[in-house]
C-alpha cells in the first residue's frame, strides 16, 4: 500500500466531543451514535466542530467500542484530517517514493525501531537516520508548533542531541492535517525552541508538508515554509 483510502468512508454531522476525549457524538443517518475519535486532546481546542460534516471510517477491531471513527471534518472545499496517526503512514509512503529524496538512500526503512533506548517513528538503516514525525491541527493559514506544551517533547529533544552526539542523523517533520496551511510557525522564547535550535545545531534537519485528500485518498502534498 501506498497511500491512505478512504474509499470506505460513510459522511455524518458532528454533534459533540464526550468527557472520555477519545468519544464523540455523531448523527448517522439521522440517529445519534457515539464515535471513536483519534486524538489525544480535545480537538475543540483547534477546531470548530459542532454541525460540521465528519467523514467516518467503520472500526475493524473486534472489541472496538465503536462501529466508526471519525477521520475528518469537512473544511471550506476540502477537509481537515482528524486522525493524527496518519502523519506518520503518510510520511513513511512518502519515503517508499520520491517525495522524500533529500533523504538519501532509504530502501531500508522500518517502524518504531528502538535507537540507543530512543524509540524513533522511522528508522533509516541505509544512512542512519531518524526520523521525527509531529502533525498539527490548524483552522489557520499558519499553524503554530508546538500546539501543547509537553515534557515528553523535551526529553525527546535532549534524546536526539544525544544520538545526533554519536554520530546519527535526524530529519524532523511536521505535517498540518490542513491542506490549506502555507506555512508552520515555529514558538519562539519556549524552552522546546531552545532545545530545538539546539539539535538544529547539531545537524537536524526541519520538514514541514501539508496533507489533503484527493479521489477519497490521503496524500501528503506541499512542502512548506517555515518560520
Amino acid at each position: 500500500m501506498s497511500n491512505i483510502s478512504l474509499e470506505k468512508c460513510i459522511a455524518g454531522q458532528f454533534v459533540r466531543e464526550l468527557k472520555n476525549r477519545f468519544l464523540c457524538e455523531v448523527v448517522i443517518d439521522g440517529k445519534v451514535e457515539v464515535c471513536y475519535i483519534p486524538s489525544s486532546c480535545h480537538l475543540s481546542n483547534f477546531l470548530q466542530l459542532e454541525g460540521k460534516e465528519v467523514l467516518l471510517m467503520p472500526t475493524v477491531a473486534k472489541k472496538a467500542r465503536t462501529a466508526f471513527a471519525v477521520v475528518a471534518v469537512k473544511f471550506k472545499r476540502s477537509y481537515i484530517v482528524l486522525n493524527t496517526s496518519y502523519a506518520n503512514r503518510l510520511v513513511e509512503y512518502a519515503i517508499q517514493g520520491r517525495k522524500l529524496s533529500y533523504l538519501g538512500k532509504r530502501k531500508a526503512c522500518s517502524r518504531e525501531k528502538n535507537v540507543n533506548e530512543y524509540k524513533c517513528d522511522l528508522y533509516i538503516a541505509d544512512t542512519k537516520t531518524i526520523v521525527e514525525i509531529k502533525s498539527v491541527i490548524s483552522a489557520g493559514d499558519i499553524g503554530v508548533f508546538p500546539t501543547v506544551y509537553s515534557e515528553r517533547s523535551l526529553n525527546q529533544l535532549s534524546k536526539i542531541k544525544e544520538l545526533l552526539q554519536s554520530g546519527y542523523r535526524v530529519d524532523y517533520i511536521i505535517v498540518s492535517l490542513n491542506p490549506y496551511v502555507k506555512g508552520i510557525e515555529l514558538l519562539k522564547d519556549t524552552q522546546f525552541y531552545v532545545e530545538f535550535e539546539e539539535c538544529i545545531n547539531l545537524g537536524m534537519s526541519v520538514h514541514a508538508f501539508n496533507c489533503k485528500i484527493q479521489n477519497a485518498k490521503v496524500l501528503l502534498n506541499k512542502e512548506l515554509l517555515i518560520m
